[in-house]
């Protein structure tokens, strides 16, 4: 009899320790998965942080490039600086040009009228030709007839049977002298006039001719203005585009910049986020949170797996407690049999119940609720 406990409890201990070491293989299992997890999120810690120093070279690169980039577009805005202050210089030039050019057109034209007034004044003081022509047709012809008439009355009065051939005129007749100084003085003043004549026609012509001259350096000033003119406009509108241009330039610029900036600045968070990873990782911890994250967020998703993989066994495993010999199934659910003792000297068998297997109610079905519940009495002892 002894040696039948001995021998179970021997057995006992032999299952106890089996059930262990299987439960040891699997914490062993369990263990070398969480290396290998490990190992994997370390390979991955590895590829991240070399794709995050790729990533800093590419950035640093980058940034180098960009910086590049930004002082040949300060030299390029330079450039453009001092083409818009020339520009402005010879706008300030062909200005000054203009205004000179109007102010001698503006000076030609009160000279031009000033030489029109004076022609306009010699043309009124120059006597008309025609009018003394005729003038002097009209005292040629009272000449002739004065001369005709002379010499009715030189007849008249050289014939004696006439007595009224005489008449004595009043006043005094002049001498051949006085004749003489009269007729100088009446040739002087024809000479004079006709002197006065050939100035006046010489004025003429010269005011004529620097007319002629002020019409033409006129029309010359007005092609040269429409000239400067046009040329001004195209400035303007080249100012205009190539500060439209600048200020387009300086926008991109600033947006590079900024750019420029904010990469560095990401640049300089990653290079620490990486150091801190290091620190991290040679304390043993995870190399930042967000990789810790993913770590539980792995393990949970693991045990959640575990779990349904047990669950699933279960259900597998209710169900084919549902199976019956021939392959099919039924929904009554399975009445126990046997039982496993609890005395630690037997071994840990299943025993049938035999004829005193435990009762086993059927659940109340839906018409109960029709029924009222008895009530309880107490106990009169």
């Amino acid at each position: 009899m002894n040696s039948l406990v001995l021998r179970d409890s021997l057995r006992n201990e032999r299952a106890k320790a089996l059930s262990l070491e299987n439960e040891l293989n699997e914490k062993r299992e369990q263990l070398k998965m969480q290396i290998g997890k490990l190992n994997t999120l370390n390979n991955q810690a590895e590829e991240g942080m070399v794709q995050l120093r790729k990533k800093y070279e590419t950035a640093v690169q980058h940034r180098n490039d960009r910086g590049v980039q930004l002082v040949e577009r300060e030299e390029e805005v330079c450039i453009f600086y001092e083409k818009f202050n020339i520009q402005e210089t010879m706008i300030r030039n062909g200005n000054v040009s203009v205004q000179a050019m109007e102010e001698e057109i503006r000076f030609l034209k009160m000279q031009s009228s000033e030489e029109q007034r004076q022609i306009n004044l010699g043309r009124k003081n120059k006597p008309n030709i025609r009018n003394l022509h005729n003038e002097m047709a009209t005292l040629q012809i009272q000449l002739s007839q004065c001369q005709d008439r002379m010499r009715e009355l030189e007849k008249q009065l050289e014939d004696p049977d006439k007595p009224g051939r005489v008449r004595l005129l009043q006043g005094k007749d002049p001498n051949p002298t006085e004749l003489r100084t009269m007729i100088e003085k009446l040739e002087i003043r024809l000479a004079e006039k006709e002197e006065q004549l050939l100035e006046r026609d010489l004025v003429f012509e010269q005011s004529s001719r620097l007319t002629d001259r002020v019409n033409n350096k006129v029309n010359v000033g007005k092609d040269d203005s429409l000239v400067l003119a046009k040329k001004v406009n195209n400035y303007q509108s080249r100012i205009k585009d190539v500060t439209r241009k600048m200020m387009s330039l300086v926008s991109e610029l600033a947006m590079k910049q900024a750019d420029a900036m904010k990469l560095q600045q990401q640049s300089k968070q990653m290079y620490n986020d990486l150091e801190q990873c290091y620190v991290r990782m040679e304390q043993g911890e995870a190399p930042n949170e967000e990789i810790a994250l993913e770590w539980e967020k792995s393990l949970r998703s693991d045990d959640q797996q575990r779990v349904q993989a047990a669950e699933k066994a279960m259900v597998e495993q209710e169900e084919q407690q549902y199976q019956i010999a021939g392959g099919s199934t039924t929904t009554a659910e399975p009445r126990p049999n046997a039982y496993i003792p609890d005395d630690e000297s037997e071994l840990p068998i299943p025993r049938p119940y035999g004829s005193l297997a435990p009762f086993k109610p059927t659940e109340p079905g839906s018409s109960m609720r029709h029924i009222r519940k008895p009530v309880l009495r107490p106990i009169e002892i």
